[in-house]
């Protein structure tokens, strides 16, 4: 599969990314062999292959549940760089 100049936008549009015309010719073909490689490996047979949940064979340990002492509000207040009576106060992210 090729993917020209068109798509290359259509991509880099929905990614925010920004190619100048050289980047963009780089990019075309890089996109193009990983295209290719994916092709490559259609053409091989997996049926007897069993799909994978996760990568890793490592089993996750868990801990019960359990209820236990919980921190007060004034506690866990004491440390705030900035607070306002029952809550932290933080810097505003938008305006």
């Amino acid at each position: 599969m090729k993917i020209d100049i068109n798509s290359l936008k259509k991509i880099a549009h929905l990614a925010r990314l920004e190619f100048d015309e050289r980047g963009a010719k780089k990019m075309t073909r890089d996109m193009t062999q990983i295209l290719d490689w994916v092709e490559k490996l259609n053409e091989l047979d997996t049926s007897e292959v069993e799909p994978l949940i996760t990568m890793s064979s490592e089993v996750n340990v868990m801990r019960e549940d359990k209820v236990g002492a919980h921190l007060d509000h004034e506690k866990g207040l004491k440390n705030a760089p900035q607070r306002d009576s029952d809550y932290f106060r933080v810097p505003k992210v938008m305006e």
